[in-house]
């Protein structure tokens, strides 16, 4: 039994998880697909887990913002958010913009992070950054928890 115990510890460990459900830590998280984040986060959110942002969080990863509720997320000063529009990959290293990946994006922010977003130039191709006073006045720092 005991064994079994250490083994299941070890895969949570291995899988990013801590077996007690401690906080999750981002220090840098490059994104991916949407879905793939969007059902990542809500079994965070279901887990009750606290997320620490102590690095870029950039583009899929953006959307903890509207899965994780704003009392369990909070950032430190190494913190950064990263978005830009959706994009589909073609084929030879080619991207095409995503409507859907748009709208799945949008949809899942939370309005203050919409209205930012809206403030500088939108969802583009363009990286945007949300970082220092403007995302401490959104979000709390962790010493705040």
């Amino acid at each position: 039994m005991k064994f079994r115990a250490a083994v299941v510890a070890a895969l949570l460990t291995l899988a990013g998880a801590d077996p007690a459900l401690a906080d999750m830590h981002i220090r840098l998280d490059t994104g991916g697909r949407i879905d793939a984040y969007l059902h990542r986060y809500a079994g965070v959110r279901k887990s009750g887990q606290r997320v620490i942002v102590d690095g870029p969080c950039l583009s899929a990863c953006t959307v903890l913002l509207g899965t994780i509720p704003k009392d369990h997320i909070c950032v430190t000063g190494r913190a950064s958010f990263g978005f830009h529009a959706a994009w589909v990959p073609t084929g030879h290293g080619r991207q095409a913009p995503s409507a859907l990946g748009d709208r799945m994006l949008w949809d899942n922010y939370p309005a203050p992070v919409r209205d930012w977003i809206t403030r500088h130039g939108g969802l583009t191709k363009r990286v945007i950054y949300l970082r220092g006073r403007e995302l401490n006045a959104m979000y709390p720092t962790c010493s705040e928890l």
